[in-house]
C-alpha cells in the first residue's frame, strides 16, 4: 500500500505541474485511473493537491461514474479531467457518453492520457496457452467460442493484421458470366472453384467485388452439377459487373499459407499458421469481441445533446465487425458500416491526437444531430472500413437533427478497406458547412474524400463544405472502378474544394479520376489543386451544372485528361486557367459534341509531340466553335516535372493567360 501510495502522490506532483503550465490548478477537478487502482476508491484529490483518497481507480467506467458524481454536486465552475495512467485498458463494453456526461463551454470533461503515458483502449482479449501441433499449426482455445459468445472476425497479432483463411490465397476466382439479381444472389462458377461440401460448413462467406461496390453473403446452397452457387440475399440493383472477382472466406480448406487463422466455433478452436520464425506465445494475440469503443449517445429529437467532451492523447485498438445474419450487400462507400467511435445528437466534441487503428468498421462516426464536432491530429489506420464518416444519408427536416459545422483537420488517414473495400478516407452525407482540412490520406482501395449523397438535381443539406489542403493519394489501388482522389455528388453551393494536393490515383476497370463531380453535382468551386498521375482522368464530370474548375494543374491521365460525359441543357461548367499536360491518351474524354460548356484562358502542353486535338477538332477549329479563345498550347516551364515540382518558372507562358501559383508547402497535417 506504501508503494501504491508514493507513485500516486508522484502523478498528483507532477500533474500539479502540468496543470500549472496549462493553466491554473483551482480550474480544474482531476480523476485518475490506473492499472494498479481500484474501483473502490474514489481516485481524485482535494483542493490542496493533496491525496484525500486511497489511490486511483482501476476502470475508465469507473472514472466516468465519478465524473457524473461531481457534476451531480455542481462543479461546472472547473474543468473536470480523467488522467489515464500507462497501460492496457480492455472494455467489457462501449464507454457510453449521454448528457449525464456533459461538461459547458468553459469547463469541459477531458478523458485523456497522463502526459508522456502511453494508454491503449481495448475492445479485445488476449489469447494465450497456444500449442503447436505435428503439421506445424498453432491452436488455442477460445472461451466462450463454442456457447456463440465469442466468435470473431478478426485476429491481431504482435499489432498486425492476420489473413482469415480464404481462397484463393492470391488473386481472385471470377464468376463465369453475371450474377442474378433476384429474389438472390447466384452465379455460375468455373472449373472446380467451389466444393460442394462448402454449402455445410457454418459461416463460409462469398466476398464479390462489383464496380463501385462488393458484398459479403454466405452460401445456400450449390449445384455441383450445374456449377452454380446460390447465396444468402440479393445483391444490390445498381452495380452489377460480368464476370465479377470473388474470393472465399472463413473457410477451413483456406488455412494453407502462413498469416492465415480459421476460427472453428463448434470446438472453441482457433488454428493459426505462424509467419516465419514466429511464435504466437510470445507475442500478444488479440481477438477482438466489441465492434464499438466509444458512443455519444443524445437525443437530438428531444433537444438533448451530449456537449463538450474530450477525448485526447489515447489509442483505440482492436475491434470487430459484424455483417447481418443474411450477409451484407453495399450500394456504394461502405455507407452502412458505422464507426468505432460513435455519436449522434453531439455538439462540441473534440477527438485530438488520438490514434484509431486495428478495427473492422470505420473509425470515427458523427451521424444525426451533431455539430461543431473536431476530429484533429489523430492518426486512423489499419481499418476494416474508412477514416471519418460525417452526416447520415437522409434530410432531416427536423433542425435539432441535422449535421453541421463539423471540422475534420491534420489527421493521418492510411491503409483502410481492409474488410469493406469501398470505403472512404472521409465521406461527407447530407451534411453543410462542415471542413476537410490538411488532411494525409492514402493507400485506399476507394474514394479518398467523398461530398455529397444526392444523385441528380434535388435539393440537400450538403452545402458550402469546404475541402482544402489535403494530400490524397495512392488511391483505389486497381480494386475497384469509379472512385476518385475527390468524389461529389448532387448540390453543393458554396462548396469549394481548394488548394488540395491529388495523385496516384488507379481503378480496376473505368473510373480511376482525381477531381470527380458524379451525379448532379452543382455549384461547386474547384480551384488551385494538382493533380497527377491518375488512371481515367485528372478531372471528370458525369454530369451537373455550372461548376467551376480554376486555376488548377492538372499532370499526366493515361486515358483522357479532361472528362465529360452527359450533354445536358444548362452549362456543365466553365474550365479557365487551368494548365493540362500529358504525354499519353486524348486531351478531352468522351462527350464534347453539344456547346454547354465554357473553356478559356488555359495552357495545354503534350510532351509527346504530338498534335494537340480537342476530340475531332484542331486548336483552330476548336476557337472557331467559340472555346478556348485566349488559351495557349505552350510548355508550361515546371520547375521540374519528373520530380513532381510543377511550380513555375520565371516566364512561363501559363502566366500570360492569369494562372497564379499554387503552393503546396502546407498541404497535409501540421505539426
Amino acid at each position: 500500500m506504501q508503494g501504491r501510495f508514493i507513485r500516486f502522490l508522484a502523478a498528483i506532483v507532477i500533474t500539479a505541474f502540468f496543470m500549472v503550465s496549462c493553466g491554473s490548478p483551482n480550474k480544474e477537478i482531476a480523476i485518475y485511473v490506473a492499472q494498479d487502482g481500484n474501483d473502490d476508491w474514489l481516485g481524485d484529490k482535494d483542493e490542496s493537491n493533496a491525496m484525500a483518497y486511497e489511490g486511483p481507480v482501476l476502470s475508465i467506467q469507473r472514472a466516468q461514474e465519478l465524473v457524473r458524481e461531481k457534476l451531480e454536486e455542481g462543479t461546472q465552475e472547473k474543468a473536470i479531467t480523467v488522467y489515464i495512467r500507462e497501460g492496457d485498458y480492455i472494455l467489457p463494453s462501449p464507454l457510453t457518453l449521454t448528457a449525464a456526461d456533459n461538461g459547458t463551454a468553459e469547463c469541459p470533461v477531458t478523458y485523456r492520457s497522463y502526459p508522456g503515458e502511453r494508454v491503449r483502449i481495448i475492445g479485445a482479449q488476449v489469447i494465450s496457452g497456444w500449442q503447436k501441433d505435428a503439421d506445424g499449426v498453432w491452436t488455442a482455445k477460445v472461451p466462450g467460442a463454442t456457447r456463440g459468445q465469442m466468435s470473431f472476425n478478426q485476429l491481431f497479432i504482435g499489432g498486425e493484421r492476420r489473413i482469415r483463411a480464404r481462397i484463393p490465397n492470391d488473386g481472385y476466382f471470377m464468376v463465369d458470366g453475371p450474377i442474378s439479381k433476384d429474389p438472390k444472389a447466384q452465379f455460375k462458377y468455373r472449373g472446380d472453384d467451389i466444393k460442394a461440401d462448402w454449402a455445410r460448413q457454418t459461416g463460409v462467406e462469398v466476398i464479390a467485388l462489383q464496380k463501385w461496390a462488393d458484398f459479403r453473403m454466405y452460401i445456400e446452397r450449390i449445384d455441383s452439377a450445374k456449377k452454380i452457387i446460390t447465396l444468402s440475399r440479393q445483391c444490390r440493383p445498381s452495380n452489377h459487373e460480368n464476370d465479377a472477382r470473388y474470393w472465399i472466406e472463413n473457410i477451413r480448406e483456406g488455412l494453407d499459407n502462413p498469416g492465415e487463422w480459421y476460427l472453428d466455433t463448434k470446438t472453441g478452436t482457433v488454428s493459426y499458421i505462424a509467419l516465419p520464425g514466429e511464435n504466437p506465445n510470445e507475442k500478444e494475440a488479440f481477438m477482438p469481441y466489441l465492434t464499438q469503443l466509444v458512443r455519444f449517445e443524445g437525443k437530438p429529437e428531444q433537444g438533448e445533446y451530449v456537449e463538450n467532451i474530450n477525448l485526447c492523447d489515447l489509442e483505440f485498438l482492436f475491434s470487430d465487425w459484424n455483417i447481418p445474419s443474411e450477409g451484407y450487400a453495399d450500394t456504394q462507400a461502405a455507407h452502412t458500416i458505422p464507426g468505432v467511435i460513435f455519436g449522434e445528437g453531439a455538439k462540441s466534441i473534440r477527438i485530438e491526437n488520438c490514434t484509431i487503428s486495428h478495427h473492422g468498421n470505420y473509425a470515427v462516426e458523427f451521424s444525426r444531430g451533431c455539430s461543431n464536432i473536431q476530429i484533429v491530429g489523430c492518426e486512423m489506420s489499419d481499418l476494416g472500413a474508412g477514416g471519418v464518416k460525417i452526416g447520415e444519408c437522409v434530410t432531416r427536416e427536423d433542425e435539432r437533427e441535422k449535421t453541421h459545422h463539423n471540422t475534420v483537420t491534420d489527421n493521418h488517414i492510411h491503409d483502410i478497406g481492409e474488410v469493406f473495400s469501398p470505403a472512404c478516407g472521409v465521406i461527407i452525407f447530407r451534411s453543410g458547412q462542415n471542413l476537410i482540412g490538411h488532411n494525409h490520406i492514402h493507400d485506399t482501395y476507394y474514394t479518398g474524400i467523398s461530398n455529397g449523397w444526392s444523385w441528380g438535381y434535388a435539393e440537400t443539406d450538403t452545402k458550402e463544405n469546404i475541402i482544402e489542403f489535403n494530400h490524397v493519394h495512392d488511391i483505389g489501388r486497381g480494386m475497384l472502378s469509379d472512385m476518385g482522389g475527390n468524389y461529389n455528388l448532387g448540390l453543393q453551393p458554396g462548396t469549394i474544394i481548394r488548394n488540395n494536393y491529388f495523385h496516384d490515383i488507379s481503378s480496376y476497370g473505368y473510373g480511376g479520376w482525381g477531381i470527380y463531380t458524379d451525379e448532379g453535382s452543382t455549384d461547386i468551386l474547384i480551384e488551385n489543386n494538382v493533380v497527377h498521375d491518375t488512371k481515367s482522368g485528372g478531372f471528370h464530370q458525369h454530369y451537373g451544372r455550372e461548376n467551376i474548375i480554376r486555376n488548377n494543374i492538372f499532370v499526366n491521365a493515361k486515358q483522357g485528361q479532361i472528362i465529360r460525359t452527359r450533354m445536358e441543357e444548362h452549362i456543365s461548367f466553365t474550365f479557365e486557367r487551368n494548365i493540362v499536360y500529358w504525354t499519353e491518351g486524348p486531351l478531352l474524354g468522351s462527350n464534347w459534341k453539344d456547346d454547354k460548356y465554357v473553356l478559356d484562358y488555359n495552357c495545354y502542353f503534350n510532351t509527346a509531340g504530338e498534335p494537340v486535338m480537342f476530340k475531332e477538332w484542331t486548336f483552330e477549329e476548336w476557337q472557331a466553335r467559340g472555346q478556348d479563345t485566349h488559351s495557349v498550347i505552350a510548355d508550361p516551364m515546371f520547375t521540374d516535372p519528373a520530380s513532381h515540382d510543377y511550380s513555375l518558372k520565371a516566364g512561363s507562358p501559363a502566366y500570360d493567360i492569369g494562372f497564379l501559383d499554387i503552393d503546396l508547402s502546407t498541404v497535409g497535417p501540421r505539426n
